[in-house]
């Protein structure tokens, strides 16, 4: 397998990229929204940072993946593009563009799964409805920003869409509850936010 330097980028990237591929190769089966609540829990990864919008492509590519039976080496190839993708996705591009960076990241993994550029067809749209799909169940909760909420919309409409488009089994996730809240005193949507624990008082 063709050897990797991470050096050019950040602690909480470079864990992410090793961590997809040290479990891709000890794991049969990669459930993505798992793997992603997984890598949300990274010690390296911020509250809030653009990290995130690397984080929902690379749990992604790697669960289709490993449905697909695709060899290491395309993955960490794909994970290498996806991350130089997502490097174009600036810090607060939810505000200051209207598009979550966690929606782009569906994207970019819908993009690179099927090999789709400015040219293709049918599958341009697809890779534009993941995106829409994920921006809609993002803006029915009010701001502020919360990269973990968005990470966890785009993980659950991630994992509901390669079911539906792909034919991809990446699992079927009922619920998610954040763990992370506690880290979000001040901006925490609380009840508002469709994943507070339900059993935490305001």
């Amino acid at each position: 397998m063709q050897k990797v330097s991470f050096k050019s980028y950040d602690e909480a990237t470079k864990y992410i990229t090793e961590e997809c591929l040290r479990i891709y190769k000890e794991n049969e089966n990669i459930q993505s929204t798992e793997l992603g609540l997984h890598l949300l829990d990274a010690p390296p990864l911020k509250m809030y940072c653009p990290q995130h919008h690397y984080l929902i492509p690379a749990a992604m590519l790697t669960a289709a993946y490993n449905a697909q039976s695709r060899p290491i080496e395309m993955l960490q190839n794909d994970l290498i593009e996806a991350m130089m993708r997502a490097k174009n996705v600036l810090p607060a591009f939810c505000g200051l563009y209207g598009s979550c960076g966690t929606a782009v990241g569906l994207g970019i993994y819908a993009s690179i799964l099927t090999d789709t550029d400015q040219y293709s067809v049918h599958s341009w749209a697809l890779v534009n409805r993941i995106v829409g799909e994920c921006l809609l169940k993002i803006s029915q909760t009010d701001g502020p920003r919360c990269c973990k909420r968005s990470s966890y919309i785009a993980l659950l409409v991630g994992e509901k869409f390669s079911k539906e488009e792909f034919k991809l089994d990446l699992g079927k996730t009922e619920s998610i509850q954040c763990t992370h809240y506690i880290r979000n005193k001040e901006e925490c949507k609380k009840k508002e936010c469709p994943f507070f624990p339900q059993t935490e008082e305001d």
